[in-house]
């Protein structure tokens, strides 16, 4: 058995890894279109992000939420599988925990188990509407610290907590 050695220059250091992070699309998907999929998907790759990962919620989970009828989780979760295998990219990911547990998912839980997966930092691709209800919850002061928000497009009202912490969240697109 013989080794083979490899020399390094003295004080190489090798490049850093340009990409990082995760983007973390949290939705129900039942009214997102393709194209704002392909916008979440634009912004990871202009943002540079390792993973981009699709978090289809529960029906029971978003029947707590929101009140809102929604498809089943199954259609929604195949259609989002169908949209990832035309675009062809293989750091777009649909998570499957909801549909593991068929049952209703706290927000906590589900960031627990994504920090617990994929890489730091955390970004949380969220809807306006998403972002508002996401910041009327009790632990939105705890995890807003911990990730930050990206928001697919300006709010057209500002929750006050989303107000207090607007350092801490942006709007896809928009010049940084």
């Amino acid at each position: 058995m013989t080794r083979d050695i490899q020399h390094v220059p003295y004080g190489y250091e090798p490049p850093a890894n340009e990409r990082k992070g995760t983007l973390i699309f949290y939705d129900s998907f039942e009214h997102i279109s393709d194209m704002e999929l392909l916008k979440a998907a634009e912004t990871a790759v202009e943002r540079k992000f390792t993973k981009l990962v699709l978090y289809p919620l529960h029906e029971e989970t978003v029947r707590r939420m929101t009140k809102e009828p929604v498809k089943a989780w199954y259609k929604r979760d195949d259609r989002l599988h169908e949209w990832k295998k035309d675009q062809g990219q293989s750091f777009i990911t649909v998570e499957s925990l909801e549909g593991k547990r068929k049952k209703y998912t706290p927000l906590d839980s589900a960031l627990r188990h994504i920090s617990d997966i994929y890489p730091a930092p955390y970004f949380l691709y969220l809807t306006p509407e998403m972002a508002i209800l996401f910041a009327s919850f009790s632990s939105f002061e705890e995890w807003i610290v911990k990730l930050r928000l990206l928001l697919s497009e300006e709010p057209e009202e500002v929750n006050p907590r989303l107000e207090k912490f607007r350092h801490r969240w942006d709007v896809a697109g928009r010049e940084r």
